[in-house]
């Protein structure tokens, strides 16, 4: 028998729409679970992240419990290197909020990936200086998750500290506790100077970091004027053979979300992922 393709969705690439109409949109494209960030889908809910309460956590969990949709995880994307040590300290405030309430919301993994060491996009994001910045954050991240029995999982990120593959593997042998995971986006691990080789670089990912990977993120991408530009997913560049028969045959049941694809081009590229999944 095949094993069935588990495909969800960031639930704020839907825009900001009321609770109904959002569960009523999952369902309609039969995804079995979320990325929730609560702050994007229902900032009113969320004024500050650290104000989060379990009651808000229950809320949300609750009614996608009812429609059957999983938090698969809890999107807390904060900048975990931030210039300042007031903004990193209210980063991890921010992301240990999460982790204390993952339960309540019915997830069991909290994301991020590691952000900036400077206002926005700049080179010294790729020094070591800034990789060795993210692993005492990371650290304070995952002690807190043990305690709470739930998981962080970090992201490689475009221009972040935490850009590759083998970074990615650096972290794990830093902080020895499988309550650090890897979210995996592929078309992350892309650059100008590496796409071409991609098949490489996926297969990289995949050997190094291999069991560690708990999500997928599904996204595509294009060069354009020297420079990575996201696209809905079918209408790039990114090859999803390897992917999907590694979450088919590699990693069964490994959950897969959909990422900068809106809802013009979300049927096309669930169509696409779902038919190309049946064929690998």
């Amino acid at each position: 028998m095949t094993v069935p393709f588990h495909l969800g969705v960031r639930a704020h690439d839907f825009g900001q729409v009321p609770l109904e109409d959002l569960i009523q949109k999952l369902q309609q494209y039969e995804f079995s679970h979320i990325q929730f960030a609560i702050k994007k889908s229902f900032p009113e809910s969320a004024p500050s992240l650290s104000a989060l309460s379990p009651g808000t956590a229950t809320y949300y969990g609750n009614a996608f419990r009812r429609a059957g949709i999983q938090i698969a995880v809890l999107g807390c994307y904060v900048n975990i290197v931030a210039p300042s040590p007031v903004e990193e300290a209210q980063a991890l405030a921010d992301f240990k909020t999460n982790l204390r309430l993952a339960r309540d919301f019915g997830a069991s993994l909290v994301g991020t990936e590691t952000g900036s060491v400077g206002k926005g996009y700049t080179t010294d994001n790729f020094t070591e200086e800034a990789f060795q910045r993210v692993i005492p954050a990371v650290s304070e991240m995952v002690a807190e998750a043990e305690r709470f029995g739930v998981t962080v999982g970090i992201e490689a990120g475009i221009n972040h500290p935490l850009h590759t593959a083998p970074l990615a593997r650096r972290l794990l042998d830093a902080i020895p506790s499988n309550n650090l995971q890897i979210i995996l986006d592929c078309a992350n691990l892309m650059s100008p100077d590496n796409y071409l080789r991609q098949d490489e670089v996926v297969a990289e990912a995949f050997e190094l970091l291999g069991n560690r990977i708990a999500i997928i993120h599904l996204k595509d991408f294009i060069v354009k004027d020297g420079k990575i530009q996201m696209t809905p997913v079918g209408k790039g560049w990114l090859k999803f053979e390897p992917i999907l028969r590694y979450m088919k045959y590699e990693r069964p049941h490994l959950q897969g979300i959909l990422e900068s694809t809106t809802e013009p081009d979300l049927a096309g590229s669930v169509e696409f992922l779902r038919r190309l999944y049946e064929e690998v």
